[in-house]
């Protein structure tokens, strides 16, 4: 591993001379080319050379503790040592994880398709809920969401709704939040006050282009109708709803909150694109039968990962068996926590499988 880290730490100083050079700062393509692969070095360069920089220190305390120090300073000696010692060991481990193959997919944009499952009206509400957590948490992050397609009920909630997330690092984020969850408490409909349990269904798909995913125009069919629903000026008065149907596949997309049929056009094809490519990404995952057991919860859209229970509280992941007792922070879009224990996970099956 020490050798590998050489060499990166050799071409990280080769892309630093490079770009100081005058023919290739005309070079703006080839600049922004070497600046992008300099970034995807910096951070191993620096946790390696704080390795070194830790290692150096090590070796000149432990050489000082063999001579003869008063019981004072072998004291502090020893207490330095150890404190060098637990500091190389996490260093290690940070760079063990650094060096892991990153996932292509991870700076991309995202879609998010919510879908309300088991528990009728509750169900749809609680969709809702997850779109709100969503919005905030993007929010937060400074990212920007943008409401493609949408199907209400009358109380409040979604039957569907399906949304973008535009940002820097958007999917490395939120793929971790594909799967099925759950909420348990008592619906403002229940008069008795009995809790239920009902379900949505989220599914995150990488943002593609249209050079990654090439749409045959004979390969679509391609329906106007006029948009339903609540809310909206236009509602069944323009036509201006679109449905594509991908034939070879039979995928089907409804657009229909733009008032534009362009737009909605737009944003149907974005969506299609965004399945397709997930849907290679899915078969391509299952083919890695090695990578499906080392991944922590990315790739089975049907399991359950999550429930939010109100009568205690608390949410809990059930992927990797934590429990936060903050489900109003939670909601309110306070997910990093829980975000950053299963990437650390899937970071952590990751490396196990890679050292087996």
């Amino acid at each position: 591993m020490l050798e590998r880290l050489d060499s990166i730490e050799k071409r990280y100083e080769e892309l630093n001379e490079l770009m100081a050079q005058p023919e290739v700062t005309l070079d703006f393509e080839r600049l922004q080319n070497l600046a992008r692969e300099r970034s995807s070095l910096a951070e191993i360069v620096t946790k390696y050379r704080e390795y070194k920089a830790t290692m150096k220190s090590l070796e000149d305390t432990q050489a000082m503790l063999s001579q003869r120090l008063d019981e004072d300073m072998a004291a502090l000696a020893k207490e330095e040592i150890n404190n060098l010692q637990g500091k190389r060991e996490r260093l290690l481990e940070e760079i063990k994880m650094a060096l892991l193959p990153r996932d292509p997919a991870d700076k991309k944009n995202v879609i998010v398709e919510i879908r309300a499952g088991a528990g009728g009206d509750e169900a749809a509400l609680f969709a809702s809920d997850l779109f709100r957590m969503y919005s905030r948490y993007a929010a937060s992050k400074g990212w920007k969401t943008d409401i493609m397609n949408s199907n209400e009920t009358g109380i409040g909630g979604f039957k569907e709704i399906i949304f973008e997330v535009k940002g820097q690092g958007a999917y490395s984020r939120l793929k971790y939040e594909s799967g099925v969850h759950r909420v348990q408490r008592v619906p403002v409909t229940e008069s008795s006050g009995r809790i239920h349990t009902s379900t949505a269904t989220v599914a995150v798909l990488a943002e593609a282009d249209e050079v990654e995913v090439a749409v045959d125009s004979n390969d679509l069919r391609i329906d106007i109708f006029r948009s339903g629903g609540a809310g909206g000026q236009n509602v069944n008065k323009v036509s201006s709803a679109v449905r594509l149907t991908h034939i070879p596949t039979g995928m089907v997309v409804v657009c229909q909150d733009e008032r534009s049929q362009l737009q909605n056009k737009i944003k149907a094809m974005a969506v299609l694109r965004a399945r397709l490519l997930d849907q290679e990404r899915q078969r391509q995952f299952q083919e890695v039968t090695d990578a499906r057991r080392s991944q922590v919860g990315t790739g089975d859209r049907s399991e359950k990962i999550r429930t939010y229970n109100f009568p205690q509280g608390r949410v809990s992941d059930h992927r990797i068996a934590l429990t936060i007792h903050n489900l109003e922070g939670i909601l309110e879009g306070d997910l990093d926590d829980i975000i950053d224990a299963v990437a650390t996970a899937d970071q952590t099956k990751q490396l196990e499988a890679k050292v087996g």
